[in-house]
C-alpha cells in the first residue's frame, strides 16, 4: 500500500474543516470553489487513511468549572514507559500524555475543577509503582492554546 499524501486540495478542505468541522460539504465545495462530489470523496479518504481521526467540539474548560491546568512532569523507571503512561492516560482529567526527551519521561497535560482535585491525582500519581518523581507546575494564564494545525 502506498502512503497517502495530501494535496492542496486536500489542506485546504482540512483548514476549512479545523475553523469549522460543522460546516456542509455543500458549504465548503462553494467556499473553496470545488465540487461537492470532490469535497465529500476528499474528505472520506482523508478519514480512511486516518488523516481525519475523529470530530469533536472545543469547550471552554472555565466555563465547566475545568478552569485549573496543570503540567506535570513524570520520571518513570525504565521498561515500564508506556504502562504507566497508559494507566495515567486513562485518568478523566488528562488532556494529552506525551513521551518526551530531556530531564522528564512524560510530561502530563490535566484539567482540574479545584486545587484539591489536582492535589489527590498527584498524590495518586505519586504513589503509582513505576513512578521516581513528578514536578507539577499550575498553568497562571493561558495566552494561546489550540489544536488548529497551520497549513
Amino acid at each position: 500500500m502506498s502512503e497517502f499524501e495530501l494535496d492542496r486540495t486536500d489542506l485546504s478542505i482540512l483548514r476549512v474543516l479545523q475553523e469549522n468541522a460543522r460546516k456542509s460539504y455543500r458549504d465548503i465545495a462553494r467556499e473553496l470553489g470545488m465540487s461537492l462530489n470532490t469535497v465529500s470523496s476528499r474528505v472520506k479518504k482523508m478519514e480512511g487513511e486516518g488523516v481525519i481521526t475523529g470530530y469533536s467540539t472545543l469547550v471552554d474548560p472555565s466555563k465547566t468549572g475545568y478552569d485549573m491546568t496543570a503540567i506535570i512532569g513524570v520520571q518513570i523507571s525504565k521498561g515500564k514507559l508506556m504502562d504507566v503512561q497508559r494507566k495515567i492516560a486513562a485518568d478523566k482529567h488528562i488532556s494529552a500524555v506525551y513521551d518526551v526527551t530531556g530531564e522528564w519521561d512524560s510530561i502530563i497535560i490535566a484539567r482540574f475543577a479545584s486545587r484539591n482535585d489536582l492535589n489527590a491525582f498527584i498524590k495518586k500519581v505519586a504513589t503509582m509503582e513505576y513512578i521516581e518523581r513528578t514536578m507539577t507546575q499550575v498553568v497562571l494564564n493561558t495566552v494561546k492554546e489550540t489544536y488548529i494545525l497551520p497549513f
